[in-house]
């Protein structure tokens, strides 16, 4: 085990850089100049390409791109991303302050969606073929194919706008910051996201278990006379494996997800931040957060590869 984790370690510290590599060159080449967001709209002229040179020699865009590069790249391997071209604050510092929001609203929809998925799934599998069956897929295939923005517009419009029960953007309210204040605004973007999550797990589940269930160690089980929970339990467990890889595989839809609807519901995350640095070049910033993007991506899949010796003993004897 502890040789499958060092290697997994290693071959994920690999494709970080490759992938921090593939950012810096994606980013730079992009269309646009970081510069013209900096420029004030009265400067014009001469003035205009003075202050464009003295920008340009103060975030070292002066210099050739592959010079460029290995200064960002050596600050990269000791933790610095660098400095914000909008406010100059550290790239870094920025993110971790849009982490924790994010965090929380990803990690509490994913827990409903698996609370919502699992049961939704193993009813399904068990009533298979009948109106539950047929209920919980068409629910699931109807939310998937409707876009999560329509539904944030919509949630906002009945539960915001027309009953005014719940809040329609932001994490406090004004004046705010208890913990009940928090839940409530919670409610709507955690709703969307998590049935969404739900909606693309549950017909794994489903299949997962529909196949554990018709194999020959269930029918032994049923004729011991185990009980229903116990049947049940014995396939469910059997059945985690591809669910596993599947939730793994699903994070950066996940995060998709979340940058939508944080722009939606206003929540301060990274999502939001991504998309007000898309819109001003600040290519530091956005380079940040793809490195951000691959770090939780490979995390995932390391946790799910530690996971597998979780439910399945086979793998942990194979290792």
């Amino acid at each position: 085990m502890l040789r499958s984790l060092t290697t997994r370690l290693s071959s994920s510290v690999l494709v970080f850089l490759l992938v921090a590599i593939g950012l810096f060159t994606l980013v730079r080449m992009a269309p646009g100049d970081p510069i013209d967001m900096m420029v004030p709209p009265e400067v014009d002229g001469a003035d205009r390409e003075a202050y464009t040179a003295s920008l340009r020699e103060k975030y070292g865009l002066d210099q050739p791109i592959v010079v460029q590069f290995f200064r960002w790249f050596g600050g990269l391997m000791v933790g610095d991303l660098g400095y914000s071209y909008s406010n100059g604050q550290q790239v870094g510092q920025l993110l971790a302050d849009r982490l924790g929001p994010t965090i929380l609203l990803m990690g509490s929809a994913l827990l409903l969606g698996l609370l919502v998925a699992i049961p939704g799934g193993v009813l399904a599998a068990v009533k298979r073929n009948s109106i539950a069956d047929y209920t919980i897929s068409t629910v699931s295939v109807v939310a998937i194919a409707v876009p999560s923005f329509f539904l944030g517009m919509l949630s906002i419009y009945i539960f915001a706008v027309k009953l005014r029960v719940l809040p329609s953007a932001g994490m406090h309210s004004s004046g705010k910051t208890d913990i009940g204040d928090l839940l409530v605004h919670m409610v709507l973007p955690v709703s969307l996201l998590g049935l969404a999550i739900a909606a693309s797990l549950i017909r794994y589940v489903r299949s997962g278990m529909m196949e554990e269930l018709g194999k020959d160690y269930v029918r032994a089980v049923v004729a011991k006379g185990a009980s229903p929970v116990r049947v049940l339990s014995h396939a469910l467990r059997n059945s985690l494996i591809p669910l596993v890889t599947v939730v793994a595989l699903s994070i950066p839809g996940v995060l998709a997800g979340a940058v939508v609807l944080e722009q939606i519901f206003a929540w301060p995350g990274m999502g939001q931040l991504a998309i007000a640095s898309l819109t001003n070049r600040d290519y530091p910033v956005l380079i940040g957060f793809g490195l951000y993007i691959a770090i939780v991506v490979l995390a995932c899949n390391l946790i799910a590869d530690l996971l597998y010796a979780v439910v399945d003993p086979r793998v942990r004897t194979a290792r």
